[in-house]
């Protein structure tokens, strides 16, 4: 299998609609930052299938962010009509803010299912895929993909 890495200089290019998170963890690192580990399944394509139908190309992939600092997360199950579940998320957003002694890269990353969100500084990420995209009838894979 070919490692196929994206990192910040691929955000313009990459979309995470729709991409469930099955995991995710703080990791301490240095002088008060930390990575954020995302363990989703990123969809590479939407194909359109046999009639009026769609599948995706999906890949496991881990989704590191770097240096992040200031971490707010907000994941509200409770409000949800549905069963426990993989986070879905709406997409991953990217703004500059100018502060008042540095210039901070402020992540959100929106959720459709279930309500909420998380937002942070970092550095920037890196996303590797963790085997070849599988053609699924699903956005997202099972435990056994």
């Amino acid at each position: 299998m070919a490692t196929h890495v994206l990192t910040e200089a691929d955000f313009d290019s990459t979309s995470w609609h729709d991409n469930h998170i099955h995991a995710f963890r703080l990791v301490e690192g240095k002088d008060g930052t930390g990575d954020l580990i995302l363990d989703l399944d990123h969809i590479v394509d939407w194909v359109k299938a046999e009639g009026s139908g769609v599948q995706f190309k999906v890949v496991p992939a881990t989704l590191t962010f770097h240096e992040v600092m200031f971490p707010r997360i907000s994941i509200d199950f409770g409000a949800a009509s549905a069963a426990f579940g993989p986070i879905m998320i709406q997409g991953i957003e990217r703004r500059i803010e100018h502060k008042a002694h540095y210039t901070a890269t402020i992540w959100r990353i929106p959720m459709t299912f279930p309500s909420g969100e998380m937002e942070f500084e970092a550095r920037g990420f890196t996303q590797t895929a963790r085997a070849e995209p599988i053609l699924s009838e699903s956005q997202s894979l099972n435990p056994s993909e």
